[in-house]
């Protein structure tokens, strides 16, 4: 009996199935995925209403003295944040770093040795910054999870909503079937047909003799790669200002939250890629682009090599037939809430910077890879898991460094602008204390404003 119903179904579904790869490798939309995602947020509305309500009937139970019109707040006590744009359980002034001040008005010089009397009174700021930072600081809440308003009906936490009722559990239930028995399987075959594609496509590109023909082939296999896996996602991605979108050879700059950036980016222009090079799936994808493509790949001895680095960078961009780098220069990922730290490299080299942001929908899934904590497959089958991939990317207009602007100020001015769009916290500090401690010079920094504060004081 299953055998006859799978020989009558066998070929509408696959007719089906090969449509949508189809519209998806030609960047095509017929409505599906849009529907998808509405149909999901109107799911995760009811999951809040009924978990406010359950939640309100058991604080009910417990006090029933309460007056139901204060309102209660949910079990979970991380929902008591505002938004999900890395909002903090404090409000904190930042009295660490120094900060821009008005000139104070000379004073005479005395002639006598400066003496600094100290009041303990002038540790309580740092004190309270201190006690802040144990709470919340504002570096390693970046390299976790950001935190969700309401529930996703994803397990991927310790709540338990899933059990508050019966509707909840069903609907919990019903999801996980849908999550692991019907998406998962297929989108693990979209996106291995997808890399299967750029195998055997950027082979057959490499040996084409004439330069433009094969540049402009390999352009349009990129794009189709990048497509196919990036609907192995169910992405749903809305790209804004499209007028700027990058043109010439030049550097594509962007903020990191996860390997699927690259995918993100890849399915509405030609890059050239740069990193270090891999193993295993990574590995497999990148040895099939670099076969027709102009991408940079190095060693990992050869990648702490800067000037190597820059060598490379310097001429690729001198040739205006190579499409532009994509760069992220945080270099390492982050939750998708804040920006850090723009290494200096890539804003030195001269040349247009197109600036871009991209801002994921959490509520979908967690786009954000923690590398210390899950490997690249691990990651993988959580994204293949998921509900969907629903980002918003922002192109930005070109940006040049100005005559007398350090690379530092540059990639800080870039830095501001695609955390402004994003709707991301701009912060000073490198993603790298992700693995590394703070440098001593930093610390000497914070001595010697301190040291500086008690003398203004005491003068």
């Amino acid at each position: 009996m299953i055998g006859v119903l799978f020989d009558i179904l066998w070929i509408p579904i696959g007719g089906f199935l090969s449509f949508l790869i189809f519209i998806s490798a030609i960047n095509k939309s017929i409505g599906v995925r849009k529907a998808y995602v509405n149909l999901l947020l109107r799911i995760f509305e009811y999951g809040r209403v009924s978990i406010e309500t359950a939640s309100k009937e058991y604080q009910h139970i417990q006090n029933p003295k309460t007056d139901d019109k204060q309102g209660v707040q949910l079990v979970d006590d991380a929902d008591s944040k505002e938004g999900t744009n890395g909002a903090t359980l404090i409000t904190r002034d930042a009295v660490l770093l120094p900060q821009p001040q008005e000139p104070a008005p000379e004073k005479p010089v005395s002639s006598t040795k400066d003496e600094i009397n100290f009041d303990f009174e002038k540790c309580l700021d740092y004190v309270k910054s201190g006690v802040e930072a144990i709470i919340e600081d504002d570096v390693t809440s970046r390299f976790e999870a950001e935190e969700l308003k309401s529930w996703n009906m994803l397990t991927r936490t310790n709540r338990h909503y899933e059990f508050i009722s019966w509707k909840i559990t069903s609907i919990w239930v019903f999801g996980f079937f849908i999550r692991y028995v019907i998406l998962m399987p297929l989108r693990v075959l979209v996106c291995f047909i997808g890399v299967l594609f750029a195998v055997l496509s950027n082979s057959i590109v490499a040996c084409l003799p004439f330069r433009f023909v094969r540049l402009s082939l390999a352009s349009l296999s990129f794009k189709i790669t990048f497509r196919l896996i990036s609907s192995s996602m169910s992405s749903f991605i809305k790209f804004h200002n499209k007028q700027y979108k990058p043109t010439v050879s030049g550097f594509c700059v962007a903020n990191h939250t996860s390997p699927l950036d690259v995918a993100i980016l890849s399915t509405d222009c030609t890059y050239s890629l740069i990193g270090q090079r891999h193993g295993g799936f990574l590995g497999v994808l990148q040895r099939a682009l670099a076969r027709a493509s102009p991408h940079i790949w190095f060693e990992r001895g050869e990648a702490k090599d800067r000037h190597l680095v820059a060598e490379r960078l310097k001429q690729h961009v001198s040739d205006p037939n190579n499409p532009p780098i994509l760069i992220f220069p945080e270099g390492t990922c982050i939750n998708n809430t804040s920006v850090m730290q723009f290494k200096k490299g890539s804003f030195e080299v001269g040349g247009v910077i197109y600036p871009v942001a991209i801002k994921y929908d959490p509520r979908f899934g967690d786009a954000f890879w923690n590398s210390a904590k899950y490997s690249m497959m691990q990651y993988l089958y959580m994204m293949m898991t998921s509900w969907a991939i629903v980002c918003d990317v922002w192109y930005l207009p070109p940006m040049y460094r100005q005559e007398g602007e350090s690379a530092i100020d540059f990639a800080n001015r870039v830095k501001s602008v695609i955390a402004k769009q994003g709707g991301l916290v701009d912060l000073v500090w490198d993603g790298q204390l992700k693995r590394m401690k703070p440098k001593k010079e930093w610390r000497e920094i914070q001595q010697v404003e301190f040291a500086n504060r008690l003398k203004s004081d005491s003068t």
